[in-house]
């Protein structure tokens, strides 16, 4: 059976105006998990669902290698990053970021967030109105540079966090938010280019069981040292999705505001609802829209043959709102986890697939945690009111946050 195909000449457009919901909508207008459109004058197949999602992360039928467009990856991405590799060579750069992840590190890490929390509430009782949002990626910024043993003065705190800001924000971006993610990219490579170098030479001494030492001295499949580009592209990948976790902590406030009660079940201190509440919070609003990939070798999957070298797009926004997966999915409910015991293709807000070898997001346990330490010091650690303001957040503009980026009043220490 033929799958529905789009009679455009060009859906770019139309993809742009729908944001995260363009590959959704398409879904149950054709009342069917895949499809066949044009984006950027070729031809693609967008899918979606579990095992849509099973199949996509086959290594045997797709590739990452050229899926991911220049512009992308010279703002969000950088050049010749782990994103892009695929077979034994990702495998080994994957198994760098996954030596980092051990239960001691994360520990750590955890310990480092509630101090760093801990410093920016005792300087936001100072002042009478915080907008959180900036806020949160500053903290995430300390967080993450301390961490992986990356040097930051505090004069240059605000530029390296805006960097880092604007080269998320540039991922679904044209024209100024692009070029300002670019720029921001350049800069910030320069910067730990920078950094490796001193490592190298024997200025900096970081500790062994740190990211910058870890990327510093880590060598390919034919021994070798990575190049200064991609080692600093590689350190990028650890800092700037620690940065990215801000814009998560911003939609748990938001939901902690239009939930209240889920703002009282988080003062009981149930570890078990915080997680469930963070992860609700994964699920519930926009982070990531789809991820790309192209066919490796051919073969035929949902009464479509799919072509060695085609753009394919999974739906991971939809994803996580899909009836087919989720009960009420337009519904807030943290309880949906409580008993919840998903596959790692049903739920994937970060990619899908294996840890260790596939091309599931490595800091996935990383932003869990981050997000349960930061949900917790806003629900228990401080008051604060909410001021009138639009907190509406856009499904068209990719990445999505709320309007006035969450601004506090009065915040006071418990």
């Amino acid at each position: 059976m033929a799958i529905p195909r789009e009679k455009v000449l060009d859906n770019s457009i139309t993809l742009m105006s729908e944001g995260y919901n363009y590959i959704l909508n398409r879904r149950r207008r054709y009342q069917s998990n895949i499809f066949q459109t044009r984006l950027l004058g070729q031809k693609v197949i967008c899918m979606g669902g579990e095992e849509a999602t099973e199949i996509f992360y086959d290594e045997d039928k797709f590739t990452r290698k050229g899926a991911v467009p220049n512009r992308i990856k010279e703002s969000l991405f950088g050049k010749n990053g782990v994103h892009v590799q695929d077979g034994a060579d990702h495998r080994h750069r994957k198994g760098m970021f996954m030596s980092l992840m051990t239960a001691e590190r994360l520990s750590e890490l955890m310990d480092i967030a509630e101090k760093q929390w801990e410093i920016a509430i005792a300087d936001w009782q100072q002042k009478r109105r915080i907008i959180l949002f900036p806020e949160a990626e500053k903290i995430m910024c300390r967080i993450a540079c301390e961490w992986a043993g990356v040097p930051l003065w505090a004069n240059e705190l605000d530029q390296r966090a805006h960097d880092l800001s604007a080269m998320i924000d540039a991922f679904g971006a044209v024209g100024p938010r692009h070029w300002q993610g670019r720029t921001a990219r350049n800069r910030s490579e320069r910067w730990i280019k920078t950094i490796i170098e001193q490592v190298r030479s024997g200025q900096l001494k970081p500790r062994e069981e740190t990211a910058l030492y870890t990327i510093a001295w880590h060598r390919d499949l034919k021994d070798r040292l990575l190049d200064l580009q991609t080692a600093a592209v590689e350190l990028l990948n650890i800092v700037r999705p620690t940065v990215a976790v801000g814009r998560f902590v911003t939609f748990g406030a938001l939901a902690m505001n239009d939930f209240p009660e889920t703002k009282k079940k988080l003062q009981k201190g149930d570890e078990t609802y915080t997680r469930m509440f963070v992860q609700e919070v994964r699920r519930y609003y926009p982070f990531g829209p789809f991820l790309g990939a192209k066919v490796r070798n051919q073969f035929k999957w949902g009464g479509h043959h799919f072509k060695k070298g085609t753009l394919v797009l999974l739906d991971v926004y939809g994803a996580s709102h899909d009836p087919a997966l989720w009960e009420k999915p337009d519904e807030f409910q943290p309880e949906r986890f409580k008993e919840w015991n998903g596959s790692p293709f049903d739920f994937i807000p970060q990619g899908g697939g294996d840890y260790d070898i596939g091309h599931r997001c490595p800091g996935e346990w990383l932003t869990i945690d981050l997000m349960k330490v930061s949900l917790s010091f806003l629900a228990n650690r401080i008051d604060y009111t909410v001021p009138k303001q639009n907190l509406n957040y856009s499904l068209v503009r990719v990445p999505s946050i709320p309007k006035s980026r969450f601004v506090m009043q009065d915040v006071t220490i418990r």
